[in-house]
């Protein structure tokens, strides 16, 4: 199936790209913009900022627009702590369809710094700005090796509907064992079969208000056994 997205504006004025070949939207209709700053900044971000933690270790999985690393790389400035960002994607997307995305503008930011992390070497660390350390993971993460350990996990691939085998133990393990201890995963994904996946490898789960009409979202937590 060919890789093609299609622009859509979302419920808070912030554009979202829909995915022919999985079938979805890479952000919610109700808010793009909205959502990531809910799941991933407040509820993960925010929860190791006022743990007192200044250096944060973060693996993203599904880079896609690269919203999260772009709202990630603007509260490390405001808060003066120091990043180091992976992120992984297997089919990124044209430069061509991000240019279109509306993010920098509502977001008063440089109309830059998103194509400069599309455009960031692979596999490499780039500084992009003062305190964020950046490095984009071309593949699929059941080929990547881990070889660091994480304070914190945004779990944003498509929904298990799309991509089933991306919600389910073995490779949900090995996100465990590459995360260190007191480490939180985040995501906006309630489904029973996933919340039962975390509960089995050991993680503390709590379930917080959703963003926008989403009722709920999960934020888990590693506790040394």
């Amino acid at each position: 199936m060919s890789h093609k997205e299609s622009l859509f504006l979302s419920g808070d004025g912030s554009h979202t790209l829909f995915s022919t070949k999985f079938g979805a939207h890479y952000h919610s209709l109700h808010g793009a913009i909205d959502e990531s700053v809910h799941v991933f900044i407040i509820a993960g971000l925010y929860k190791l900022v006022r743990q007192s933690y200044t250096k944060i270790r973060i693996f993203e999985m599904g880079f896609g627009s690269g919203l999260n690393a772009l709202l990630t790389m603007l509260e490390t400035e405001k808060f003066g702590i120091e990043v180091s960002y992976d992120t992984i994607e297997s089919d990124p997307v044209p430069l061509s369809e991000i240019e279109k995305l509306n993010y920098t503008e509502l977001l008063s930011c440089s109309g830059s710094l998103l194509t400069e992390l599309h455009q960031a070497s692979q596999n490499q660390y780039v500084k992009i700005r003062e305190g964020f350390h950046f490095r984009k993971l071309i593949g699929k993460i059941e080929d990547h090796m881990f070889d660091k350990k994480y304070d914190l996990v945004y779990w944003d691939a498509f929904a298990p509907e799309c991509q089933s085998s991306l919600w389910e133990s073995e490779i949900h393990k090995r996100i465990y064992d590459a995360m260190d201890d007191y480490g939180v995963l985040v995501s906006y994904c309630t489904k029973g079969s996933f919340k039962r996946v975390l509960k089995g490898l050991g993680y503390k789960l709590e379930s917080l208000r959703g963003p926008g009409k989403k009722r709920e979202m999960i934020r888990a937590v590693k506790c040394p056994r």
